[in-house]
């Protein structure tokens, strides 16, 4: 319970790396670990519809999220996925290209030649800048305060799975840690509000040429057939206080796993260097810098964002030998997916090679989940892959990170998988 509590990712041992998949009883029940592809697949697709949402990670998720995208199940998540649909395709994407580099350029000019930073906390606040650029057109209401150290503080209080939810203990059971970071959730509760009415207030006024943004459609998708108040807030809040978190964290580690494999820095450096000197427009650059999009995925294998994906059985299923019985908890880890010994060759190294061109076709679609997969799959997938190939670019065209003796991150799950002291980096000008 202690491991649980303090970093889940301590609890899985040689087995949940080498076995394709454990059953065992636990503390709560009958508990499935699921690293094999195909079993995966089965969950995630083939079988969808006997597996919702698992009541362990609700318990950690909904009193922050609620009704939001990540944690709405039914009609409900159908019609937010509907309504945010039209932002995340192809043509609205490459429109947040500009916006993702202007803003990037900004956060890259306020470093100076030599300074002593944490890349953790720093990439935080260039993907909330971005966010707000992009899927809110600079519309956010004033934070009044360390947006940084207000999200630190959700992670550390809200994101960690409590003991009581392992026991399966009502949600009417006080959990001291979380009563601890409810100020913060009404922290951005209160931003979110602010921000609906700001735009509320700026459509009644300019109609049609307000931006045509992610806040609009959902402010125009809500009503009696669509979204209530409260989902449009709920999905803000899940983009706001969860959907950059992400990315931050890929971008952060990639920085740190290059300055430890400086021989990849430099064919990163190169490659990023010749493109930039031949292609201006950033839409471009995702397929122009196959080694530096490489060098993200493979940090995403290494740290994946989201390191548990949880699920439940509706009824008795079975997969070849494996009987899964009804109401047991599935636990599928792309921790441990990702650094499994039958799935990859040398899995605990940094290896980007095995995301270059003619390579990465050969993984199997469901032993790399960064994203998800099946109908639940991350709908930002695009927009994240875009904007982390942006920012490495222009940061690592600028500046060269280099770790300090003190950098010695250890990963902790706490929703994302997060540098425990974070990422002391000295960042020099190139």
């Amino acid at each position: 319970m202690r491991i649980i509590y303090r970093n889940p990712l301590e609890l899985w041992g040689e087995p949940s790396y080498n076995r394709p998949w454990i059953s065992v009883n636990g503390a709560g029940g009958r508990l499935v670990i699921a690293n094999d592809p195909g079993l995966i697949r089965h969950i995630l697709v083939d079988n969808v519809k006997n597996y919702r949402m698992s009541d362990v990670r609700q318990r950690v998720l909904r009193p922050i999220l609620r009704d939001g995208l990540l944690t709405a199940e039914g009609e409900v998540w159908k019609r937010s996925r509907k309504a945010m649909a039209p932002v995340f395709t192809p043509r609205h994407i490459a429109g947040f290209a500009g916006p993702m580099l202007t803003e990037t350029e900004r956060f890259a000019s306020g470093y100076t030649d030599g300074q002593e930073t944490d890349v953790a906390r720093d990439m935080t606040a260039l993907t909330y800048g971005i966010l707000a650029q992009t899927l809110f057109s600079g519309q956010i209401a004033e934070t009044h305060g360390s947006l940084e150290r207000q999200i630190d503080h959700l992670f550390e209080t809200m994101g960690r799975i409590d003991p009581l939810d392992i026991l399966g203990a009502p949600s009417w059971v006080p959990r001291i840690t979380r009563l601890r970071g409810m100020r913060t959730v009404r922290f951005f509760r209160r931003i979110v509000a602010d921000t609906v009415d700001l735009r509320k207030e700026r459509l009644a006024r300019a109609g049609d040429d307000a931006p045509n943004d992610f806040l609009t459609l959902l402010l125009r998708a809500e009503g009696p057939d669509g979204l209530t108040r409260d989902e449009v807030e709920d999905n803000i809040i899940t983009f706001i206080g969860a959907g950059h978190e992400t990315t931050a964290r890929a971008l952060g580690w990639a920085i740190y796993c290059l300055a430890e494999a400086p021989w990849e820095r430099d064919k990163v450096e190169a490659e990023i260097a010749d493109v930039l000197a031949r292609e201006a427009d950033p839409v471009k650059w995702l397929e122009m810098m196959p080694l530096t999009r490489a060098v993200f995925e493979e940090a995403m294998r290494l740290y994946p964002p989201a390191p548990s994906i949880g699920r439940q059985a509706v009824e008795q299923d079975q997969y070849q030998d494996l009987t899964i019985h009804k109401g047991a908890q599935i636990q599928i880890m792309p921790w441990t997916v990702h650094r499994h010994r039958l799935l990859w060759d040398q899995p605990d190294a940094f290896m980007p090679e095995r995301f270059h061109p003619g390579r990465r076709d050969a993984l199997d679609r469901y032993q790399y989940l960064p994203f998800g997969a099946g109908p639940r799959v991350c709908i930002g997938a695009a927009f994240a892959m875009q904007e982390a190939v942006i920012v490495l670019a222009i940061l690592l065209s600028r500046y060269r990170f280099d770790t300090l003796p003190k950098t010695k991150p250890w990963p902790v799950q706490k929703l994302t998988t997060q540098p425990q002291g974070g990422l002391p980096m000295r960042v020099s000008r190139r």
